[in-house]
């Protein structure tokens, strides 16, 4: 045989090879852990692409139980199923997901106020404790899977997170007042467990569940804080080009349907939103790249500027504003 064919042959397989092999040990479950491996959250095991509970293998937290594969609770009372809806590429889909009313009792008995001595806790402060209370995120960590599970694209996890938390319905409850010092004077929204069991929320809590979501998921992320409208959304890690106020993260609307980075939506009490934001870092954390949503947004806010102008909408303007509607599910 030819010696450069035979060379030829060597050499493809070799290529073939490698590229099997690198295609091995790049298999991943949407959370990043690869096949065959635990996850950091125990007790989630990545198996052939879908993250699932494997207690036997990977253990729980220590306020859990092993059963067989699950890791189970005494918070685990009275279980309620809700149905999640969000938009993605246009389509809308929901999540069936299972929530107790035990962690709400729980979390219903949780201290609402923060101690410290030479200093006044801060906003910050009180959203941290919110979104990082132990037992609630045990409880959420299972929609995190959940949102994983559906795209490996990390970019539309976040979108799932940020549409299911905006579908949401928006409803006026009373917040918890909260205690600086002993004396109570502030206001704070329930925690992110409470708006999901109840299926409706304020901004705060709404805001506080999607940071939630998107900090398990990686992303840098932090809150806007209106002061003069009292006002809370939320801050995903973007380009700088089109982040809030050269921040380096997008404006992200809570209470109601929105794209990334429009900050222009009207509010039933205020108008636009005027006054300028506090910005509160949550977590340093991965960042959205350069998607298409920063163009739709700018493209929205141009229609209905003009829309408000002239008072008249032309008919390429309604075929943009159905396909807006269409692909991001907004109510305009």
């Amino acid at each position: 045989m030819n010696k450069k064919l035979i060379g030829g042959i060597i050499l493809v397989v070799i290529v073939l090879g490698l590229g099997s092999y690198f295609v091995f040990r790049e298999r991943k479950c949407g959370d990043g852990v690869l096949y065959g491996e635990c996850s950091e959250n125990v007790p989630f095991y990545c198996e052939q692409g879908m993250i699932v509970s494997k207690a036997s293998v990977c253990g729980c937290q220590d306020s859990f139980v092993v059963e067989e594969e699950l890791c189970n609770s005494k918070y685990q009372i009275n279980p309620k199923t809700i149905f999640l809806k969000y938009f993605l590429n246009g389509k809308e889909n929901e999540i069936e997901f299972v929530v107790y009313q035990g962690v709400v009792d729980y979390i219903s008995n949780v201290s609402n106020s923060i101690t410290y001595y030479g200093e006044t806790p801060s906003r910050l402060d009180f959203k941290l404790k919110n979104i990082e209370e132990p037992v609630q995120r045990e409880f959420l960590l299972s929609l995190v899977v959940e949102i994983q599970n559906l795209d490996l694209s990390k970019e539309n996890q976040a979108r799932v997170a940020i549409s299911l938390v905006q579908n949401i319905p928006y409803n006026e409850t009373e917040d918890k007042a909260v205690g600086i010092r002993g004396d109570l004077g502030v206001n704070r929204s329930r925690y992110p467990y409470e708006v999901l069991y109840d299926m409706q929320g304020v901004c705060e809590g709404k805001s506080e569940l999607l940071s939630f979501l998107l900090k398990e998921l990686g992303y840098g992320v932090g809150i806007f804080y209106y002061f003069e409208e009292d006002h809370e959304a939320v801050g995903i890690k973007c380009p700088l080009e089109y982040s809030l106020d050269e921040t380096g993260y997008c404006f992200v609307e809570t209470t109601g349907p929105a794209i990334i980075s429009d900050d222009q939506g009207y509010y039933l009490n205020w108008g636009k939103l005027s006054s300028d934001s506090e910005f509160y870092l949550i977590q340093e954390g991965v960042s959205l790249g350069k998607v298409r949503d920063y163009k739709d947004a700018d493209n929205l806010a141009e229609i209905l500027i003009s829309i408000e102008n002239t008072g008249m909408v032309t008919r390429l303007q309604k075929i943009q504003l159905d396909n807006l509607k269409e692909r991001y599910g907004l109510e305009l």
